[in-house]
């Protein structure tokens, strides 16, 4: 029996969060560039998002370029953005096909004008799209993103738009990248590292956390359907005993 019949379908996770890792060491056991493994990564993400979809998840999250990635060499960066922009254009109409809403999160004003202007293009075009909704993780961390809210919460006390004492986690949460998302229950991690790696940590207070040694490229949706599975097999306490839950 395979993972997909395994599987509860009224007890899927609503929101699920991939931190998509290992493209450059699998592209290195092939004796490649590092943007092979990047591009491979792209399969990847097709075939996720459509075992996604597929499944009747609601939203699912990828961490696909970290604000700490800038520091990567000039080449690979140049080589990430253009493989985001050409994969952008390709994907779209496969977005449109399985009724997928594109979102991102993030410092997005940093991208490459030609980067924000193909992306926001195709969230326009996918906006009324109501199955999945991908969000792309871009130019991402939480602790930007954390401090970002920050900021703007204090712009908006010094500016009494706010009173102090209305400052609650609700209305900090309104405040960050994610506003317009519900927290991940399950948070997927590839390559067999065992960290979130500045990812989402106010929303993964309570999440289930699932870390697989396969690297990405080789990720598909039966590894998704292993995840989820693995998933319905906790138990998910929420700081309650046990006795209390039953």
């Amino acid at each position: 029996m395979s993972f997909k019949e395994k599987l509860n379908l009224d007890k899927l996770p609503q929101h699920v969060a991939v931190i998509m890792d290992g493209n450059g060491r699998w592209a290195k056991e092939k004796g490649k560039l590092r943007v092979f493994g990047h591009k491979n990564g792209v399969l990847a993400v097709r075939d996720t998002v459509e075992g996604a979809a597929e499944l009747g998840i609601k939203f699912l999250t990828l961490y696909a370029f970290s604000t700490e990635n800038w520091n990567r060499p000039k080449l690979e960066v140049t080589a990430l953005m253009e493989l985001l922009v050409s994969t952008i254009n390709k994907e779209t109409k496969t977005l449109m096909e399985n009724n997928v809403r594109l979102n991102a999160i993030g410092d997005l004003a940093s991208l490459p004008k030609r980067c924000y202007n193909e992306l926001q293009e195709a969230i326009a075009k996918t906006a009324n799209n109501t199955g999945l909704t991908l969000s792309l993780a871009l130019s991402y961390s939480s602790r930007w993103e954390i401090l970002n809210a920050t900021k703007n919460i204090a712009k908006d006390v010094a500016a009494n738009k706010i009173k102090e004492e209305d400052v609650t986690e609700k209305l900090f949460e309104s405040y960050l990248s994610t506003h317009n998302l519900p927290d991940p229950e399950l948070m997927i991690r590839t390559s067999g590292e065992h960290r979130i790696s500045n990812y989402l940590l106010w929303q993964l207070a309570y999440a289930e956390l699932y870390f697989t040694p396969k690297l990405w490229p080789d990720f598909r949706r039966e590894d998704l359907h292993e995840a989820v599975f693995n998933y319905q097999n906790r138990e998910r306490r929420f700081g309650l005993t046990s006795e209390q839950l039953g």
